[in-house]
């Protein structure tokens, strides 16, 4: 796993750069919605962040639904313009696999505002790396994420809840930290199956 320091330079990022992480499919079902709205929220609160942070949405196309999934990326990318984050949200598309600990290492805070998730591959992912999550108190994030320590449960749907989390990460470094420190534990008691 690399230091945040390190995959923040890999990715070509300042050192004060504020980056919110999504990774995962284009799809209604993963509350993107919610998060662009938060985004705008946390940005009208914390004007100083808008020239220094992004939301960067990491996923791509499923070649069996592709007309689907660009529906979803144009419905997301016309809400960003009209929330005012149109220089704000950058979607990155697909990224190989080896590249997603960089991600998840750069990022402040890596978001899942889905609807429903069985599991939450991408939390504990994200966990294994140090980032603190914020997810949907839905499905298997309920268990997964630990409210306060290795992150943060908010309600599905509500940007107002979710933006009330993501400004204090994004503000504290330590606060950061000490749920990036639990999430790895959190992490290893995991097995690769």
């Amino acid at each position: 796993m690399p230091s945040p320091s390190k995959a923040a330079q890999h990715l070509g990022q300042s050192p004060d750069h504020r980056m919110v992480l999504f990774v995962g499919r284009l799809d209604p079902v993963k509350g993107l919605d919610t998060l662009v709205r938060a985004m705008a929220l946390v940005v009208r609160d914390e004007p100083s962040l808008r020239g220094r942070s992004c939301l960067c949405i990491v996923g791509g196309q499923k070649p069996d639904t592709p007309d689907r999934l660009e529906a979803e990326h144009d419905r997301i990318d016309r809400l960003a313009r009209e929330v005012g984050l149109g220089d704000v949200v950058h979607f990155m598309g697909s990224v190989p696999q080896d590249d997603l600990p960089y991600y998840y290492s750069a990022a402040q805070v890596v978001v899942v505002p889905s609807r429903y998730e069985s599991f939450g591959m991408v939390a504990l992912e994200a966990m294994a790396c140090g980032a603190p999550v914020i997810a949907s108190d839905v499905g298997g994030l309920s268990t997964l994420v630990r409210d306060g320590r290795t992150g943060y449960l908010v309600p599905d749907g509500d940007p107002p809840a979710l933006a009330d989390r993501l400004l204090p990460l994004l503000r504290d470094a330590a606060l950061r930290s000490e749920l990036g420190r639990h999430g790895i534990a959190t992490a290893e008691a995991y097995s690769w199956p």
